[in-house]
């Protein structure tokens, strides 16, 4: 790295990985990344049409390519697996019609392999594209992504996972059985594994998909950490602590406590907050019916206490 760094050394390299994840951050923020992104249609297209008449092997063969979209499918936008497939269907078809199609390709490409890598840009970029899906409540889009996963060879239990935290992140109380759901899809995943774990996935995905949204809970928390930090260590309300020692009920610890289960409706009114913190909010309801019933219930408890 020093050498580098002097200049001494000039270091070329090249990765089908992100840099970010493979190389070092110090070594990476002294070298000027360039991205090197998939061809287009039109450009992998010249690709073939020039192999075909230029290389030396491929124009001998007097194939002609009636479809493209199979062998560019299968190429994922790499030039060089491109030539490489069209060598191999190019060797098959100058021993029949000469003509390559779709259902050729299809026939002789024994199999798509999907570029799908568990730990890079690839893995994460995916998994973002399905929980954005299910967030934003597009069944159709999730299970695109959950196939892509799948057929990449994703392990369930990862697939899983992401769903039981969405399920509370982003639905949330608007329905709170998506969490059972959730839960339900991961222990089942674990005792089934594939194929079959597919179908339960998709069933959860399609759920959380169509659910209403709430991210209510997991903003309130993000409030309360935040001012945790902010407030640091407020001493608890003497009303709130236990007093199970004589010293300890002689300080007065417990004993302007209301049990809430002896008044009417299991509620009073009292202050469970440090006093530097009074009535501060922490929970705002998401608008949607089911949390709409709980701003309700807030209101009639607390009066205006916290806008509710």
């Amino acid at each position: 790295m020093g050498a580098v760094e002097r200049g001494t050394v000039t270091l070329i390299g090249a990765t089908t990985e992100n840099p970010s994840f493979e190389v070092i951050s110090a070594l990476l923020s002294r070298c000027q990344v360039y991205v090197l992104k998939e061809l287009s249609k039109d450009e992998l297209v010249e690709i073939v049409d020039q192999a075909l008449t230029q290389d030396e092997y491929l124009k001998e063969e007097n194939v002609q390519v009636k479809e493209y979209e199979a062998l560019l499918q299968l190429s994922g936008g790499d030039a060089r697996k491109l030539l490489n497939i069209l060598e191999l269907v190019t060797q098959a078809a100058s021993h029949g019609k000469h003509e390559i199609t779709n259902e050729f390709v299809a026939k002789h490409v024994q199999q798509n392999r999907i570029r799908y890598d568990k730990s890079g840009e690839h893995h994460y970029d995916i998994i973002s594209a399905f929980i954005k899906s299910i967030r934003g409540s597009d069944p159709n889009a999730a299970v695109y992504w959950l196939a892509r996963m799948i057929e990449g060879g994703e392990d369930p239990k990862f697939i899983a996972r992401r769903l039981l935290i969405l399920a509370s992140e982003d639905v949330g109380n608007a329905n709170p059985n998506a969490l059972l759901l959730a839960n339900n899809c991961f222990q089942a995943v674990n005792v089934i594994g594939w194929p079959e774990s597919r179908i339960i996935l998709s069933q959860t995905v399609v759920y959380l998909a169509c659910s209403a949204k709430s991210n209510a809970s997991y903003e309130a928390i993000n409030k309360a950490q935040a001012m945790v930090k902010r407030t640091g260590n407020l001493s608890v309300p003497l009303h709130l602590r236990n007093a199970p020692t004589k010293l300890m009920k002689e300080l007065d610890y417990g004993t302007e406590y209301m049990y809430a289960h002896v008044y009417a409706g299991n509620f009073v009114e009292q202050e469970y907050m440090p006093s530097e913190l009074a009535s501060e909010k922490l929970y705002e309801p998401g608008k949607n019916p089911a949390e709409d019933k709980l701003r309700i219930s807030l209101r009639e408890r607390w009066k205006g206490k916290y806008g509710y």
